[in-house]
């Protein structure tokens, strides 16, 4: 069963660095009937609150922790079992937003949000659906297009995108291989692949085509 959010108890995880707002979050999902809230300010705390209490029914967090990725930490409870995950960012960037969303969050709200609004994404995520804000929800309707030299708009698969962000990182064919548990020759293959899609063989060419569309930081 999934829990209704003002018909039975639910069980929270809270990840941000800012006790002011991990306070305000905690006493909104008791209101929208939270049973057990657990806090963390850090990847580590929520590490070690995810290991003592198992998987909670819903987590929310934050991607800017101080000591770490928010979106590893998405990737790593989803992993663990973790059903229902809200991103609270203070970024709109259409990177993270995507990235959160490839992670396996359920929703990406904004701090600047208001309260409804994120009352109402932690209910829909709650109720099994998904959520984006309102002004992040276009750029999920763009998905992975990426205007090529031609301007005109090409989707890139997931891999695609993954091959290029790590070329944006500056790593060789070989490195991308290794980081990815590919052949270089595979790697070489995604790259004609998506110079053909863009119009360019030049690799800073279609990194750059792609960073103007915000499918890669």
């Amino acid at each position: 069963m999934v829990p209704h959010p003002r018909e039975e108890l639910f069980s929270v995880l809270v990840v941000d660095d800012h006790p002011l707002l991990r306070e305000a979050i905690a006493a909104r999902l008791a209101q929208m009937g939270a049973g057990t809230v657990h806090e963390a300010a850090t990847v580590a705390e929520a590490r070690a609150r995810a290991t003592a209490t198992g998987p909670c029914d819903l987590a929310i967090l934050d991607l800017g922790l101080p000591d770490g990725s928010g979106i590893e930490l998405v990737t790593e409870l989803r992993n663990h079992g973790w059903p229902r995950i809200v991103v609270l960012a203070s970024s709109d960037d259409p990177y993270a937003v995507r990235s959160a969303f490839q992670a396996g969050a359920q929703a990406y709200l904004l701090k600047s949000a208001s309260p409804m609004v994120v009352t109402d994404g932690v209910r829909r995520v709650l109720e099994g659906g998904v959520y984006a804000d309102p002004s992040v929800a276009p750029v999920l309707a763009t998905g992975t297009r990426v205007p090529g030299t031609d301007n005109t708009p090409r989707e890139l698969s997931a891999r695609e995108v993954e091959v290029l962000q790590l070329v944006a990182d500056g790593q060789s064919n070989k490195e991308i291989g290794e980081e990815l548990s590919l052949s270089a020759l595979t790697v070489k293959s995604h790259l004609s692949r998506i110079g053909r899609k863009l119009g360019t063989g030049d690799r800073a060419q279609m990194v750059a085509l792609a960073m103007r569309a915000g499918v890669i930081r």
